[in-house]
């Protein structure tokens, strides 16, 4: 299992960024994907997650309306995008899958993690 994630990103604040999460090792549309955020010096951060097989999604409350999940079957990538940036938006970003029917927000019980995109807001 293998997730693969864009390169880092420069924005300046009230722009919008995309990272993207490239799963492979299993099947795409069978699990979950979760995205997860970490600010420096803060933990980790649960945004949500999205069912790439019928594109249902969940949000966290804080990040509605400003943040959409996709996924793209045909290369079994998913995206997350961000608008209206601002500065408390810098972190990294990850993707996550958890091989079970079951959900969870504990980072200790994902199955794969992206590598992490680096996302600086700054003018």
């Amino acid at each position: 299992v293998q997730l693969v994630q864009s390169g880092a990103e420069l924005r300046n604040p009230g722009a919008s960024v995309k990272v993207s999460c490239k799963a492979s090792g299993y099947t795409f549309t069978s699990y979950y994907i979760d995205w997860v955020r970490q600010a420096p010096g803060q933990g980790l951060e649960w945004m949500g997650r999205i069912d790439p097989e019928d594109g249902e999604t969940n949000y966290a409350q804080k990040f509605q309306g400003r943040v959409t999940f996709t996924a793209d079957t045909s290369t079994s990538t998913a995206y997350v995008e961000l608008s209206s940036l601002r500065s408390e938006d810098t972190a990294v970003y990850y993707c996550a899958v958890r091989l079970a029917k079951e959900h969870t927000t504990l980072p200790r019980l994902y199955t794969a993690w992206g590598q992490g995109t680096q996302v600086t807001v700054s003018s």
